[in-house]
């Protein structure tokens, strides 16, 4: 093992552990955490500087100018496409890479998705969500001391 941060094991498989793969790049796809734009996702075009970026994302009704970096997540997907690329060059890459599907599959999505569908619950949808799960538990409990009964 040559170094902690570049670690290569060869057997059977060549495995790279790196500590940090998401970089602050062009073409990286973020996700926006706060500020109007919050929830979307947009392409970093090109670096300002050590706190801002400029963003776009044709698809997503975000358009092109620049946001802070505590405002975003990076994510795992990259675009290529060239220095500082128009906003019809972005397009045509998030297309091609088809992100949005991408996007969907992740269990970061899910989780947004989860937790937005939560937030719009009602009083009666919570007190039904609850009754629910007094149901699933007594079936479950009841199947565990069946089985611990047996044994």
């Amino acid at each position: 093992m040559s170094h902690a941060a570049d670690i290569r094991i060869s057997a059977a498989w060549d495995i790279t552990l790196k500590p940090f793969q998401r970089f602050v790049q062009s073409g990286r796809v973020a996700y926006v955490s706060d500020g109007p734009y919050q929830g979307k996702l947009v392409t970093i075009v090109d670096v300002i500087d050590q706190n801002r970026v400029l963003i776009d994302s044709p698809l997503s009704g975000v358009s092109r100018g620049e946001m802070r970096l505590d405002q975003l997540h990076l994510t795992k997907f990259r675009l290529r496409f060239p220095f500082s690329g128009s906003s019809r060059v972005v397009r045509k890459a998030w297309d091609a890479a088809n992100i949005n599907e991408l996007w969907k599959e992740t269990m970061w999505a899910k989780k947004v998705e989860a937790k937005k569908k939560r937030a719009e619950l009602n009083d009666f949808d919570r007190f039904k969500l609850h009754k629910a799960r007094q149901i699933r538990n007594k079936l479950r409990s009841d199947a565990f001391y069946r089985l611990k009964k047996k044994n």
